[in-house]
Formats: structure tokens, sequence, C-alpha cells
């Protein structure tokens, strides 16, 4: 009887061909590039025909059978295309004997799969922002952009203790919780806590803005999220990471907060790439919401420093070893001492000088070198730093070295709700 080899869909030509050698002396001998020889016939490799090559995968590391979308599938009408539909849900009760569970505008349990695997709905996200204040402010575009892409979805943070504090300006974000990605040795109650809390969200997708080599990736994967997107290093430290990610990014240099305001512009590019019939997203403007009763206690905390609405001017920036320091990675020489503030605060006529400190043991300083009539304002978070309207606000340049936007309420790029 004879016998059926199977052989799998794509094999490396050294495993399907394999080469007869007719004298012991080799000249050379590679896997990637075996000789060719006139009495076999060589199997074409599916896997670079240049159907293949236009149809690009999500990761060539996750399924080397996969080769991509099939163009000539045919698809019904429901769940194909355009964006996620947000059917309206009925109100909960909470008077019913049998309880009832919060799940997200038009998500039906029964056919909730067919939206996420089809379409590729999202109706859970959750964003892991590296950094501290500036770099989860210039993540708020891509927060928008999500909302924007994907109606209806869940946003939820993971950022550092002093990043969180950035999102009081931020009403798109469900959840934020505190845990430093940054932090290459965490606790590991820390660490299996939090993968147990993501995990038990159910998220569709998971973005990250940590460079991510192979233990944060493993991270990510944790999470059994459907899409798991991350920046990756751009040297051998990403090696590994490519294998539990869906997508990667890689950045022109270690450093995102290089890049400025544009610092997310490759993920912001893969998240409103176009799909099917729907267009390409357009990246919102950056817009901060502020809340009037945070409004309101900022403005008592400068009338109780003696400044008169419209004659003051805003001094923040003192050098301090204070972790509440609004300071960006990429602008490590921002902050100057106090005896330079000083010096700019006597040439300023016509407005009152009120000093911003991050910590109250910086006030015994500001007033030894400015004197004890110097108007001080303990401020700590992002949001009562940007709750006033109207003061000018005197800042090193250095502060906000690539944003090529000025400090006003009023630009496009910075919009106020």
């Amino acid at each position: 009887m004879a016998t059926t080899s199977l052989h799998p869909k794509s094999l490396s030509p050294f495993l399907t061909n394999p080469p007869s050698f007719p004298s012991p002396h080799f000249s050379k001998l590679s896997f990637l590039h075996p000789p060719h020889h006139s009495h076999c016939t060589k199997r074409p490799n599916l896997l670079l025909t240049p159907q293949a090559t236009n149809n690009k995968k999500k990761n060539p590391w996750l399924d080397p059978f996969d080769d991509g979308e099939d163009p000539e599938m045919e698809y019904g009408s429901l769940f194909t295309d355009g964006k996620q539909d947000e059917d309206p849900r009925p109100p909960d009760n909470p008077d019913n004997p049998y309880g009832f569970l919060k799940f997200p505008a038009g998500f039906s349990v029964e056919i909730a799969s067919l939206g996420l695997k089809i379409r590729g709905d999202v109706r859970r996200c959750c964003c892991v922002v590296s950094g501290g204040v500036y770099e989860n402010l210039l993540f708020f575009p891509a927060i928008q952009l999500i909302k924007d892409r994907y109606p209806g979805v869940q946003v939820d943070i993971i950022a550092s203790a002093r990043g969180k504090q950035t999102y009081e300006l931020n009403k798109n974000v469900r959840w934020a919780n505190v845990y430093d990605p940054d932090d290459d040795f965490p606790e590991p109650a820390e660490y299996t806590d939090m993968v147990g809390l993501l995990k038990s969200r159910y998220y569709d997708m998971v973005l990250s803005t940590k460079l991510a080599g192979l233990g944060h990736a493993a991270f990510l994967f944790m999470t059994t999220a459907r899409d798991r997107v991350s920046y990756v290093y751009p040297n051998v430290n990403a090696a590994g990471a490519g294998l539990l990610l869906s997508e990667t990014f890689t950045p022109d240099s270690l450093n995102l907060s290089d890049g400025g305001y544009n610092m997310y512009h490759q993920m912001l590019d893969w998240l409103g790439r176009p799909f099917r019939s729907v267009p390409r997203q357009v990246v919102p403007p950056l817009r901060v919401s502020i809340s009037r009763k945070l409004k309101e206690v900022v403005e008592a905390k400068y009338k109780k420093a003696g400044a008169e609405k419209g004659r003051y001017i805003v001094i923040h920036g003192i050098e301090s070893d204070s972790k509440a320091l609004m300071q960006s990675r990429g602008d490590s020489d921002s902050l100057l001492p106090i005896e330079v503030w000083d010096e700019i605060a006597e040439a300023v006529r016509g407005f009152r000088p009120v000093f911003v400190i991050p910590h109250d043991k910086v006030r015994e300083d500001v007033e030894e070198v400015v004197g004890n009539d110097a108007s001080i304002v303990f401020i700590t978070t992002p949001g009562q730093m940007r709750s006033e309207r109207k003061p000018c606000l005197v800042r090193l340049v250095s502060q906000l070295p690539r944003l090529e936007m000025p400090m006003n309420s009023d630009n496009g790029l910075w919009q106020q709700n």
C-alpha cells in the first residue's frame, strides 16, 4: 500500500528538499539559502509570494502559516463594515430580585464575539502610560482618538502615582490605577495583583507606551487581551517581545519624550488607520476638562496668597528634589534655582509674582531669597496648575521644547472645556 506523506502548509526549504551530497567536500552549507539542484523541483514558498507580501500580517511571529486576510473572503452584512454600533440598552433595574449586570452600551452577550472577531470591535481598552505628567498629558489625543474610532469604548489607564493625577483633566477615562510601569523590579505582590486585576476586566485591547522587552511583553500577554500593542526597544533588548505582542512600534530613540508633542505619532497612526469603508480617523487636538469645584479651590489659594485677578504672574519651575515636579524626561534642564527666578521676577513690572512650589519644604527657600512678603502657592497636581485661565504664566522656554505651541488656552492645540 502506498503511503501518503502529509506536509505542513509551509516548511522551510531545507526540510522539504534535502540536498544530496555526492562528495564529502562541502563548500557552503546554508540553511537559509540551500544549494539548487537540477534534478529536484523546489516547492515555492507561499510566504514569499507577492500577494502574501502585500497582505502584511499583524506579527510574523504569531503564526508562520498565516498569510494575512484572504482578499477573496466574502462577508455577510452583519458586523462587517463601519464602526461599532451603539444599540440602545435598557435601563438598569436595581429593584430586580435577580440582580443586574452593567454591560457596556451596545454589548449583547449572545452576539458580542461576532463584532469583536469580524469587525475588530473594542468595548474595553486599557492604556499603560509610561512617564510622568507631560507623558500622560500628551497621551490625551490618543484617548480621544480611541473614543472616536470605537464609539462607546470604556478606557482605563495604568500609570505612575504622578501620572495618575493628570487624569483629573480628562473626562474620557473611566478608571485610573496606580502602577509604575517603569519600575524594572516591582514587588511580586503588586505585580501579580495588577496582572489579576487587568485579566479580570476582560480587555479587548491593551496599549502600552513603555518600551517593551520580553518581560513587559509577558506582562501584557498575561492580561489575555485580544490586541496587545506596545512600543519596543530599538535595540537587541526587544528580542522575544514580538512573540507576545499583536502590534509593535519601534521608536527612533530610547526616549519617546524626544519627539515632543508628536512623541506618540506611530501609535496614533495605527489607531487611526482606515478599515474597509471607515476612513482614516483624524487625530483630535489636545483638550482638557476642569471641574468647577477644582477652579474654586485654586482661586481660594491664589486669593489667600494676596494675588488679584488679572494682576499677577505665576512662576513655576523652581528647582527642587520633590517628586511633584512637572518635568518631562526630555527636559532634564528645564528647572531653575530660586535665585534665578528672583532676578526674573524683579524684571517684571506691573504684575505681582506668585511662586508655585511643589513641596512645602521649598517655602523657606523662597522666603529666604525673595523675602517674607513673597506670594507663595502650594500646588502639586496638574489640574490645579491649569485651573487658572487668565494669569500670565512664566516658565522656561525649554520646558516644552518641541511642542511648538504657546501655553495659551486660546491655542487650537490646547483647548479647555
